[in-house]
C-alpha cells in the first residue's frame, strides 16, 4: 500500500522533520507513552489530544500536540484548514499572542493519519498556573485582570461584528507570561490553547462536535451526544461560564488564595460582558459547587475510558489510539 501524501505547515523558524517524526509515531507505546523508545515526555492531556515534548535535536525548544481522533485524511485537512482560521482570528482578527505554531500529519502502525500541532514552547515557569505562585496576592490580582482584559477583547470582536463568533478557554493553564519584568512592568500574555478550533460562521459551527466523541468510551458515546455535547460546544462562548471555569479551577491548582481577588476582579467584568440572564454575582459557594461537580464527572469519565481501553485491547483485540493520563490530582 502506497502511503498517502502527507499535509504540514512548517511554524516561522522551524522545519518539521517528517522521518523523525514519522519514527516517533511508529515507536510510540500509546499504553505507555514513558516507555517508547524516544526520549519524550508527556507535557499535558486534553480531551482528544496529548501534548509530548521530544527531548532530541531537532525537536527541542517545540511542544508536539498528538491528535489520533481522524480516520481519513481529508478529516485532518478540514480540522487543519479550521486550526489556521482559528488562529488567525486569535491574532489578526482579535489582537492575542500566540506561540509559533504549524502542524503536520504522519501515520500509525495500522494507517490511521495522526495530526501533530505543532507549538514553540514556553518556559514551564511562565505558565501562568506556575508564574503565579511566587507572586503576593496583589501582584497576581494584576495580572488575572489583564488575563481578564484579554478575554474582553474576544468577547468584544463577537459583538461588534455579526459573522464570526470566536469561542475560548480561559483557565490559567492556556497563559502564559511572557513579560519577565514582572506584574509592574507592562506584563503580556501568550495564550496557548490554540488547537480546538472552535468558533462559528454565520452561526454554523465550524469543528465537526463528532470529533469530541470519537475517544469517548463507546458504551457512553449516546448518552454524551444526547445530554452534554451541546454544553460543551457552547460553554465557552458564553462569558459567565468562562469567567466560573477560569475561577473554580484556582482550587485545582492549589491556589485557591485566589479565589476572592478574581472574584473581585470578574464582578464588573460579567456586568459588561455576560447576558441579561447570566449577570447574577458569582459566589464562594457556587464555585466551590462548580469545581467539585467538574472534578467527579472527569474523574469518572476518566475510569469509563480506561475501561473502554482495557475492552479494546484485552477482550475485542484491536487497537486504542488514545494515550490516557495517569492519576490526576483534582
Amino acid at each position: 500500500m502506497t502511503e498517502p501524501k502527507w499535509i504540514r505547515r512548517d511554524p516561522p523558524g522551524w522545519d518539521v522533520p517528517h522521518d523523525l517524526l514519522q519514527a516517533f509515531e511508529g515507536g510510540l507505546d500509546t499504553a505507555s507513552p514513558e516507555r517508547s523508545g524516544s526520549r519524550a515526555r508527556v507535557l499535558g492531556y486534553g480531551e482528544i489530544s496529548t501534548v509530548f515534548e521530544i527531548d532530541q535535536d531537532p525537536f527541542r525548544g517545540w511542544a508536539m500536540k498528538r491528535m489520533s481522533v481522524f480516520t481519513t485524511l481529508d478529516e485532518v485537512m478540514r480540522y487543519a484548514e479550521r486550526y489556521e482560521e482559528y488562529n488567525r482570528l486569535l491574532t489578526g482578527s482579535i489582537g492575542l499572542n500566540v506561540p509559533d505554531h504549524g502542524y503536520a500529519t504522519v501515520w500509525s502502525r495500522s494507517r490511521r493519519p495522526i495530526l501533530y500541532l505543532v507549538q514553540r514552547k514556553v518556559a514551564s515557569d511562565a505558565i501562568a498556573t506556575r508564574a503565579f505562585r511566587p507572586l503576593a496576592v496583589s501582584e497576581a490580582q494584576v495580572c488575572l485582570r489583564r488575563i481578564l482584559t484579554e478575554l474582553q477583547k474576544v468577547w468584544e470582536f463577537n459583538l461588534r461584528q455579526t459573522r464570526f463568533r470566536v469561542a475560548i478557554d480561559g483557565q490559567l493553564s492556556n497563559w502564559a507570561l511572557v513579560d519577565p519584568g514582572g506584574p509592574d512592568s507592562g506584563t503580556g500574555f501568550l495564550y496557548l490553547d490554540t488547537s480546538t478550533p472552535l468558533y462559528r460562521v454565520d452561526e454554523v459551527e465550524q469543528l465537526d462536535p463528532e470529533l469530541f466523541l470519537r475517544s469517548a468510551p463507546s458504551f457512553l458515546v449516546w448518552i454524551l451526544r444526547l445530554l452534554f455535547l451541546k454544553e460543551v460546544m457552547e460553554r465557552y462562548y458564553r462569558p459567565r461560564r468562562i469567567l466560573l471555569d477560569l475561577i473554580a479551577n484556582l482550587y485545582k491548582e492549589g491556589l485557591e488564595s485566589l479565589i476572592p481577588a478574581a472574584l473581585a476582579e470578574a464582578e464588573p467584568v460579567l456586568v459588561r460582558w455576560a447576558g441579561e440572564d447570566e449577570r447574577r454575582p458569582f459566589r464562594e459557594q457556587e464555585i466551590r459547587a462548580y469545581y467539585r461537580q467538574d472534578a467527579f464527572i472527569w474523574t469518572l469519565f476518566l475510569s469509563m475510558r480506561r475501561f473502554d481501553r482495557f475492552l479494546h485491547r484485552r477482550v475485542y483485540r484491536r487497537e486504542y489510539p488514545y494515550i490516557l493520563p495517569g492519576v490526576i490530582r483534582r
